[in-house]
């Protein structure tokens, strides 16, 4: 059974960092195609940063620069390290993944199987 388990959110001013943390379980992440996604009240759930089976990595152009995903196989875990942050950065953040290699287009939110259950992140002015 497939698991992600999100962890690492809370509350932060303008300019702090937070680091994101998504446990799997049920399957080997390295192999999958991994991704965060956010959602705000009132907008969609879209796409921040996705990491393929071999490394290559995609970025929203609004965090570029600023977010850095990454993984630890012996973990099994990935992680969304989050500098310089804005407001506009609040959300509900998600892990989700795809076992079927990463869709063509990575960062719209439809292509992906499996979803944590979020974790908060809040970023005042």
């Amino acid at each position: 059974q497939v698991q992600l388990v999100e962890s690492g959110g809370g509350s932060v001013q303008s300019g702090g960092s937070l680091r994101l943390s998504c446990l799997a379980s049920g399957f080997t992440h390295s192999t999958y195609c991994m991704g965060w996604f956010r959602q705000s009240p009132g907008k969609e759930r879209e796409g921040v940063a996705v990491l393929d089976s071999v490394g290559y990595t995609t970025y929203a152009d609004s965090v570029k620069g600023r977010f850095t995903i990454s993984q630890d196989n012996a973990k099994n875990t990935l992680y969304l390290q989050m500098n310089s942050l804005k407001p506009e950065d609040t959300a509900m953040y998600y892990c989700a993944a795809r076992g079927s290699g990463c869709p063509l287009f990575r960062l719209p939110s439809q292509g992906y199987d499996y979803w944590g259950q979020g974790t908060q992140v809040t970023v005042s002015s």
